[in-house]
């Protein structure tokens, strides 16, 4: 079903903007809209709209709208980073040029809420005021993630503040928007939307625990979150757990420029283990897709696109990479 749903955006998305004028504002638009993705957001879309007894076509332009969307904070962010490759391809800023990409992206935006016209107008409305209100908590969550990278110190509930609004905040209301379609009351969304957040910070969690203890992918470096400097969960837990001197010690070690890059990442993953960080942080995580299955569990969806959800939340939980 899941593979039914991508094959359904796919063929959506495809080509839609190609051949508009002028060419070097939507060829761009089109190219990144090709990259291969897992297309989680419209699929989320779609799987909680059918949820209600709705038809996956008449959620389609809210999924496109997302998956627009989504697309666009990453052309955005590949600026911000100046990152070469997104999805083994090169990047729209790189392909093109900087002002290229942002003009580009500023479309799509748009685009993005163009394809919510085609709804009803309380429905048009409900959808149009949760689509700016992500589209804010997004930007906040990106310029909080900017500015941690300038603190020495961040707190574990300012670091999921962050993650929700940067990544789960998107999840969430890709689930809120299928049963806004389908025409559920605001308790109902509300609970799929929260289904959503969490199910977003339990992934990025684990992605901050897997980079360092997971099964790491052919080519992928393990602690490449500790080689590039980066404030993961697993280092925010250890700043609040950990006590002077280890907490100097880790403190230093990550931002020594002095040590082999596999002895600082070994060095390091000890000293998360002996203080049973990385457990705590599964533990955090963990917590947060039991939170995800039992606030779905709530709901009146049917129980085939239930247990679908239930199941994804699983697989996350249990992932190893």
């Amino acid at each position: 079903m899941l593979n039914e749903y991508i094959e359904l955006i796919n063929r959506y998305l495809t080509d839609k903007y190609a051949g508009h004028f002028p060419e070097n504002l939507y060829d761009p638009v089109s190219y990144i809209l090709k990259l291969p993705g897992k297309r989680i957001r419209p699929v989320l879309v779609m799987l909680t709209a059918e949820g209600y007894q709705v038809d996956r076509q008449e959620a389609l332009p809210a999924a496109a709208a997302l998956e627009i969307f989504h697309n666009f904070t990453l052309l955005h962010d590949d600026i911000m980073d100046d990152a070469y490759v997104r999805r083994g391809q090169p990047t729209v800023h790189r392909k093109w040029d900087i002002n290229t990409a942002i003009l580009s992206g500023d479309a799509m935006v748009y685009l993005a809420q163009q394809e919510l016209e085609v709804y009803p107008d309380k429905t048009y409305k409900r959808l149009q005021q949760l689509f700016n209100s992500t589209a804010l908590e997004i930007c906040e969550g990106q310029q909080m993630d900017m500015d941690f990278e300038k603190y020495e110190e961040v707190s574990s509930e300012d670091y999921m503040e962050m993650i929700r609004k940067k990544t789960a905040v998107l999840l969430g209301t890709s689930m809120a928007f299928g049963a806004i379609v389908a025409g559920q009351d605001e308790k109902e969304v509300s609970y799929l939307q929260k289904t959503g957040d969490y199910i977003g910070i339990a992934f990025q969690m684990l992605d901050d625990y897997l980079d360092l203890f997971g099964n790491s992918d052919f080519g992928k470096k393990t602690g490449g979150d500790i080689l590039e400097k980066k404030k993961t969960f697993l280092y925010v837990k250890a700043l609040e757990k950990l006590r002077r001197p280890q907490r100097d010690k880790l403190i230093e070690l990550y931002h020594s420029f002095n040590i082999p890059d596999e002895e600082k990442v070994y060095m390091i993953k000890k000293l998360y283990e002996d203080f049973g960080i990385d457990k705590n942080v599964l533990q955090e995580a963990h917590h947060f897709t039991d939170k995800a299955i039992s606030t779905v569990d709530k709901t009146k969806m049917n129980k085939k696109q239930k247990g679908i959800l239930i199941k994804l939340a699983m697989d996350l939980k249990n992932r190893t990479k």
